[in-house]
């Protein structure tokens, strides 16, 4: 299977706990950044409101999610807050090797199923300031019931303990600095060496630079 190394287009792991900013950050990245491809996941959840199948999500039962998982269609699948979630291991690989950069906002579990197949993915783990910060922005969002917000904090604590496990970290306090982190790390990528040589080919062999990107 190809991955990150021999594909012109890389591919990013944003991962947070809920609240702490993430999907913002990722849409502004996205709209200054046109040619990084937001990956659309499956889902079992229920959308939230102004949520459409195919842009979001593609939202699906939990019987027809197994299916698809069953006959390894998922590069990567995990259950979360009592809901099944999962990428296309075809549609990613299709886009890298086309030379576009992927983005996928998944959970640390996803996160380490992705590396054990693209081991050149760049992980990027979104902290927010503090756990009384991320307890104001899940109330003010007003998309969950608070039994659901109390579960969410209480998770928040064993999935920041994984922040260790990726290669950058962004501390989401003030968004505008947190947006510019991102943004730099993004651009830093597109300058490694396997990605420069993959996209620039005929430049590298006028110059005589040759790369073993298998």
């Amino acid at each position: 299977m190809s991955d990150a190394k021999s594909s012109s287009g890389s591919l990013f792991m944003v991962v947070a706990p809920s609240g702490a900013g993430k999907s913002t950050l990722v849409n502004a990245l996205l709209a200054q950044e046109p040619a990084i491809k937001l990956s659309i996941s499956y889902t079992t959840r229920t959308p939230r409101p102004k949520e459409q199948h195919g842009c979001e999500y593609y939202f699906t039962s939990v019987e027809d999610f197994l299916v698809r998982r069953e006959s390894g269609e998922f590069l990567e699948s995990a259950e979360v807050h009592g809901n099944y979630y999962g990428t296309s291991r075809l549609l990613i690989a299709e886009q890298m090797n086309a030379g576009t950069d992927v983005l996928l906002e998944i959970d640390w579990q996803g996160a380490q199923q992705v590396k054990k197949q693209f081991p050149h993915a760049v992980g990027i783990f979104i902290l927010p300031p503090s756990i009384d910060a991320l307890e104001e922005r899940l109330n003010k969002r007003g998309q969950d019931e608070p039994h659901v917000i109390t579960r969410r904090i209480l998770a928040a604590g064993s999935e920041i303990a994984h922040a260790s496990e990726f290669e950058y970290v962004i501390i989401n306090q003030e968004f505008a600095t947190a947006l510019s982190e991102l943004t730099a790390i993004v651009k830093a990528t597109r300058c490694r060496f396997v990605q420069q040589a993959a996209r620039n080919t005929s430049l590298f062999a006028q110059l005589g630079i040759h790369a073993n990107l298998s």
